[in-house]
């Protein structure tokens, strides 16, 4: 897609983001990051060491959340991030970590930067969520 793109109309951005399997990289990525930035060792400690279900819940997610088939519900329910993460310990660190790996990520993709920077802020949003501490 080009700079003239438009996301988050229909299937656009799944499309842009290569499908299944461009999500599918996309997260594995993200969680390589996370599994090796310094600034990410906090919440990577917070997932077991088998990453399988994990990676599975944020690559349906990402489908659904990106346009694409609803496959997150279809095998996990409906989902509440804020509840999903509530037993966890997650403040402003936490939450600007999650993000840089995710950043570093998307720039590891083949996505032109317009799609990388909407993502980006789009998944602010959800990150914000998942805020438990808040001083």
């Amino acid at each position: 897609m080009t700079e003239t793109a438009v996301y988050g109309i229909g299937d656009a951005t799944f499309q842009a983001a290569g499908g299944e399997t461009g999500v599918k990289a996309l997260v594995e990525e993200f969680y390589l990051q996370m599994s090796t930035l310094d600034s990410a060792k906090t919440i990577r400690a917070m997932h077991g060491d088998d990453l399988t279900v994990t990676k599975d819940k944020l690559f349906r997610f990402l489908c659904g959340w990106m346009g694409g088939a609803k496959l997150y519900q279809e095998k996990y329910g409906t989902i509440a991030i804020p509840l999903a993460h509530n037993h966890l310990d997650i403040g402003t660190e936490e939450v600007d970590a999650w993000l840089e790996c995710m950043q570093k990520a998307l720039q590891k993709q083949n996505y032109p930067e317009d799609l990388q920077q909407y993502l980006l802020k789009r998944l602010a949003i959800p990150a914000g969520l998942c805020q438990t501490r808040h001083s």
